[in-house]
């Protein structure tokens, strides 16, 4: 987390003052429903990237074995 509070220049008391206008505009009990959807985004976005990752990983596999099979002809 203290790369995430430099990445943006806050401090131990900027964090505090935003968590706490966070809980003004949302309230205690929405909360959680953010969260929840916050961390349903993120395990989107890293499937979706796993998911890129492991094809491009295989069209690269492919590519060495085919010209492994051009040389050997």
């Amino acid at each position: 987390m203290s790369s995430i509070m430099l990445f943006f220049g806050l401090g131990g008391y900027e964090v505090i003052i935003v968590l706490f206008v966070i809980l003004l505009l949302f309230g205690g009990k929405k909360i959680p429903e953010l969260m929840r959807g916050l961390g349903k985004g993120i395990r989107e976005f890293n499937n979706a990237r796993a998911t890129i990752e492991s094809e491009i990983k295989e069209g690269m596999r492919e590519a060495d074995t085919k010209k492994i099979e051009n040389k050997s002809e």
